[in-house]
């Protein structure tokens, strides 16, 4: 075994502990506070339904941007705002009397019919909200990135996140990042995903891995529950992590078939994880159009690397630690049956 993975075994025995002790640095109830108030963008999404009703269960206010037609927020302390990100004017206004903002919003696939870039979505939409912010003198700004982004990432992807959070870090606000792995959840698409496919004949699960024939190593991550991240960007609102940037992990360590046979016992189905080469995969990106494919070249690319980060700073900072991937999925299988 190499030091690299020592370390990194070392480190996730230290998450776990602390995960399963769940000391709690601070009381989290003073971040609470019914005269506050936070807008939330991609508040219609995975995370983002997540985010609000944990501001709710803490007594915050929400205003919820979205661009549904239709509101899933039945709450009197949410109001829900329709609007475009990229076209200010729709929602600039819901800034007065608020006290925070947490912007979620982020894409996995680009549409270059409809205009949705990674560029437009990440940087372009990423400038409005911070400039949005100055203008109306809302200081505190919690951002959502993602794990693995820097400056010469091999993916697209990746670089605009990079890139948007370069402008929240030259920008005057109050702001914290947070760079999440893999996001699980029973409502995630993700996991839907994947209980389709274990519920399939065969089990079969598609992975990319390296090499000619896909056989070889594949890329590990650490997969993040959506409920933990929720709660990670509610507690940013009470505490002094001002201009700092977290990455947010689970404690396990996993590469792609791993994580299938964690779904795949919690479902009581017998998966058989399938790998595919990922230059064949490239290629085909390369030569099919877009619409005819469930995947694009970013995330073949992003398959191939390893998503994997240092949870310490957080969980030294806020008190406590993401939970294990296999305990939660365990609780919430029977949900993906439904």
């Amino acid at each position: 075994m190499s030091r690299t993975w020592r370390q990194m075994l070392t480190a996730a025995s230290d998450v776990r502990n602390m995960s399963m002790c769940r000391t709690v640095a601070y009381d989290s109830t003073m971040a609470a506070s019914s005269n506050k108030t936070v807008l939330v963008t991609g508040a219609g999404g995975f995370v983002g339904a997540a985010v609000v009703s944990a501001l709710v269960s803490r007594g915050y206010r929400v205003v919820a941007l979205v661009r549904g037609a239709t509101s899933q927020f039945d709450l009197s302390s949410v109001v829900t705002v329709r609007g475009d990100l990229l076209e200010p004017a729709s929602w600039r206004s819901s800034l007065a009397g608020c006290d925070a903002i947490i912007h979620l919003v982020g894409i996995i696939r680009e549409d270059l019919v409809r205009g949705i870039t990674f560029e437009r979505m990440h940087v372009q939409g990423t400038q409005a909200i911070v400039d949005a912010a100055r203008d109306a003198k809302v200081r505190r700004y919690v951002h959502m990135s993602a794990l693995g982004s820097r400056p010469d990432a091999v993916s697209q992807y990746h670089c605009s996140k990079f890139a948007a959070e370069e402008y929240v870090r030259h920008s005057s606000l109050d702001w914290t990042i947070f760079r999440p792995s893999l996001i699980h959840g029973e409502k995630g698409e993700f996991m839907r995903l994947l209980a389709g496919w274990a519920g399939k004949p065969g089990g079969l699960m598609p992975y990319f891995g390296r090499g000619v024939t896909g056989l070889f190593d594949c890329g590990s991550l650490q997969p993040v529950y959506v409920g933990d991240v929720a709660r990670a960007f509610v507690d940013a609102m009470g505490l002094p992590a001002v201009g700092k940037t977290y990455d947010l992990v689970g404690p396990d360590v996993v590469d792609w078939p791993t994580l299938y046979r964690v779904v795949g016992k919690a479902l009581h189905r017998r998966v058989r994880p399938l790998p595919l080469p990922a230059w064949y995969g490239e290629l085909l990106t390369r030569l099919v159009p877009a619409r005819w494919l469930p995947f694009n070249r970013d995330q073949v690319l992003m398959a191939r690397e390893d998503n994997t980060g240092d949870v310490m700073p957080f969980a030294t900072a806020f008190g406590w630690a993401p939970r294990g991937l296999a305990e939660i999925v365990q609780d919430y299988a029977p949900g993906l049956l439904a």
